[in-house]
């Protein structure tokens, strides 16, 4: 979906980042520009794969069909879905994603702990849009 945001496949699936080498913070989305941290003198923005296991530290469902520029065909019944907030324990950071289809809210809670895996955010007849989603870890895709 967003060039420079996730690379791999399968197993080797994995958000990037970008970490500052002045400060040590992490960034998702990634900065490509200058260091965020208003403390940090500015060092060079590195990328970093970001985790791939974290735990829920929120979550909510999304009932409604969000407006432009999110794709959706107006036609077609909207299917909520769960939005999970995801803390990176090691980055030190909130990851904000959908959880993968068939996750509800009543299959999530907060602490659990869920991997990032390659999702399907919109596909038509010659492209589909890859993103990133949550699933709980043991479950399958």
């Amino acid at each position: 979906m967003v060039a420079g945001w996730f690379t791999g496949e399968g197993e080797q699936f994995r958000l990037l980042g970008t970490r500052c080498s002045a400060c040590a913070s992490v960034f998702f989305p990634r900065e490509d520009v200058f260091c965020r941290n208003p403390g940090c003198p500015g060092g060079e923005l590195r990328e970093v794969p970001l985790s791939r296991r974290g735990r829920v530290w929120s979550y909510t469902d999304g009932r409604y069909r969000p407006p432009s520029p999110y794709v959706s065909d107006p036609e077609l019944p909207w299917e909520p879905y769960a939005l999970i907030a995801v803390e990176l324990a090691e980055e030190r950071l909130v990851v904000l994603g959908q959880a993968v289809p068939g996750i509800t809210v009543a299959d999530l809670a907060v602490g659990m702990e869920v991997e990032v895996v390659p999702g399907v955010l919109n596909e038509d007849a010659e492209t589909t849009w890859t993103t990133w989603q949550w699933r709980p870890t043991g479950v399958a895709v």
